[in-house]
């Protein structure tokens, strides 16, 4: 396991690539020079010591030592030391809604972005719950098992969209059916489902399958994103909208949030109705209704000692400093017998 400590010092690696462009510049500007003072056989009599390849082992030294003082910068550290510790918190399970209508830009930026803003907004104010994502649309995918590990849930997070599933619609008891196989303990009660949906194109099943999910002591909040006055769908390519989705009659379809459906659900499962459009607001809300949840105890690993890591790095970077500064562009005895580049030709 390991740590990144300071993550913008990778900006510094934008260097090396002016450095290159900067080397072909000179090295442009230099032969047609050259090329104006003498001819290519007077130029290897008048120096027969310059050597091409130890110019390119000069930039290539120098661009290594940028690399490793960079990574010095961010301080990576490797993880020493594994324990067991143990926890208290709530199962938290999000479903989240990738099917077409998600698309709409009702909400800025649309629906699926702000349902994604979330569930990350949501994960950062968690303290120490274990979290799983599901997918869903026409049927529902596992994205994430439980896990504490919050990074890997945004990870999965961002990587969700409305490709990923090729049945359309918005299969709510299909997903609520698999968030039951998320949680493992029988005994457990604090287990949460969030829904993040619009509601719309829903199966007549979710709230019987709610009902059901709240007998396995199952809560289920449910948030709602979009606008009640809804929206078209666009169609984009490479980022521009070339159209909207329309019917079979031809008709621009417009996709509007079904807040009735969520409110129903919510209510079926112990649970309430959140409206998306204010993030601060979710997140307060879903918080208060966690922190009053009895936390269950668990276990899990992690790794507690974390060791820097910069110090090999540093003394890489100062190596190749010192290498770049004492090799010199013109010709060694045994460059000269290897005749690299075709330099003697």
């Amino acid at each position: 396991m390991y740590q990144l400590e300071e993550k913008i010092w990778f900006w510094v690696l934008a260097v090396i690539p002016v450095i290159i462009v900067l080397f072909l510049v000179l090295q442009i500007w230099r032969h047609r020079a050259q090329k104006k003072f003498a001819d290519k056989q007077l130029l290897k009599r008048l120096s027969p010591n310059t050597s091409l390849f130890k110019s390119v082992l000069k930039i290539i030294i120098l661009c290594l030592a940028f690399a490793c003082l960079s990574i010095a910068l961010v301080n990576p550290k490797v993880g020493t030391k594994l324990e067991t510790v143990k926890r208290e918190g709530v199962d938290v399970v999000f479903a989240v809604d990738v099917s077409k209508s998600m698309l709409a830009e009702d909400i800025a930026p649309n629906r699926l972005e702000k349902a994604k803003q979330l569930v990350t907004q949501i994960i950062n104010n968690l303290a120490s719950d274990r979290v799983g994502i599901i997918a869903y649309a026409g049927k529902a995918f596992p994205q994430l098992p439980i896990t504490t590990d919050y990074g890997s849930a945004k990870m999965f997070l961002q990587s969700m969209n409305t490709d990923m599933l090729s049945s359309q619609g918005t299969a709510i008891d299909e997903a609520i059916k698999l968030a039951t196989t998320y949680f493992d303990d029988e005994e457990q009660t604090n287990r949460v489902l969030i829904i993040i949906s619009d509601g719309e194109d829903h199966g007549e099943e979710a709230s019987a399958v709610a009902e059901q999910a709240n007998e396995e002591g199952i809560r289920i909040l449910t948030i709602g994103v979009g606008d009640v006055k809804g929206g078209p769908i666009p169609e984009k390519r490479n980022g521009v909208v070339i159209n909207y989705k329309k019917d079979n009659q031809g008709e621009t379809v417009i996709t509007k949030l079904d807040e009735e459906t969520l409110k129903n659900i919510a209510s079926e499962a112990n649970g309430v109705y959140i409206n998306g459009r204010n993030t601060n607001e979710v997140v307060d809300n879903i918080r208060e209704i966690l922190n009053g949840m009895d936390k269950k105890e668990f276990e899990s690993k992690q790794f507690a000692d974390f060791k820097d890591q910069f110090q090999w790095f540093l003394g890489l970077g100062i190596f190749f400093l010192f290498l770049d500064i004492f090799l010199l562009e013109r010709k060694t005895a045994w460059l000269k017998k290897l005749n690299l580049f075709n330099e003697n030709s």
